[in-house]
């Protein structure tokens, strides 16, 4: 990676201005998979100033400031107190705690990385990603559309669901082969998120319809784990086949969805 100019604002307005006017500026977060990258930054913006590491419980949201590393996120009380503890989860074998100790919530989600468990996790909760100058934008329309625009926090609204993580990878510590986060409210309204496809977390939308029109049992459970498989597109790497995605996503997405109803 080459970096021409580097930049450390003291400000969030700053940073602003300096990513919307030098031409090909980026923000840094962690930097631990940029360094990987071959990119030429124009200007790279650290945003270390900005006192943007934080999580913060109120009486409606947990916030999560987007310079907080992966691994105060795994460790923090707020975080694994709610949700069954599926953001913990969906952290704890990414990689190493090295690694997880240099990554930023708000570069992983900014990079929009198609092997992300942190996104696939968050997709099944009621999140938004706080925007600068945009404001609230939901996780989903975030993801789907470029914003030119300076993250200052995550919000996840403290909801009674109760939610589950799953994951495939070839050892431990390696990017997932898959993963599958699945949510479930009062009502029987489920979400439903399949990532590392190896594309990024998409939800499952036929799955999510049919919940919502039967009761739980463990048959439907793998009924939804079927049509989950096969309304999402899968491809290969070299990490698996798609046709082993495919399968995966059927085991994955029923035992997720058994675990939150046990």
């Amino acid at each position: 990676m080459i970096i021409d100019e580097y930049k450390k604002p003291k400000t969030i307005e700053e940073a602003y201005s300096i990513l919307t006017t030098k031409e090909n500026s980026q923000i840094i977060g962690g930097g631990a998979y940029m360094r990987l990258s071959k990119k030429h930054i124009g200007t790279a913006v650290d945003l270390s100033n900005l006192k943007l590491d934080f999580i913060t419980e109120t009486e409606n949201y947990i916030e999560i400031g987007a310079t907080t590393t992966l691994r105060e996120l795994e460790i923090n009380d707020i975080t694994n107190k709610y949700f069954n503890g599926i953001i913990s989860k969906s952290i704890k074998n990414i990689v190493g705690v090295q690694l997880r100790n240099i990554a930023t919530v708000g570069g992983s989600i900014a990079g929009k990385f198609g092997f992300s468990d942190l996104i696939a996790a968050l997709s099944v909760l009621d999140s938004k990603v706080i925007l600068y100058k945009t404001g609230a934008v939901n996780l989903l329309d975030f993801i789907n559309k470029k914003h030119n625009d300076v993250i200052e926090k995550i919000i996840i609204t403290k909801n009674n669901l109760n939610a589950d993580f799953q994951s495939i990878r070839n050892t431990k510590t390696d990017y997932a082969i898959l993963n599958v986060a699945v949510s479930k409210h009062n009502n029987n309204f489920y979400k439903i998120a399949v990532g590392a496809r190896p594309g990024i977390a998409i939800c499952a939308d036929k799955a999510e319809s049919f919940l919502k029109t039967v009761d739980f049992s463990k048959e439907n459970a793998e009924k939804a784990g079927l049509i989950a498989s096969e309304e999402i597109k899968f491809t290969s790497n070299f990490r698996a086949s798609a046709e082993y995605r495919q399968e995966l996503c059927k085991t994955l997405v029923s035992r997720a969805i058994l675990n939150i109803n046990c």
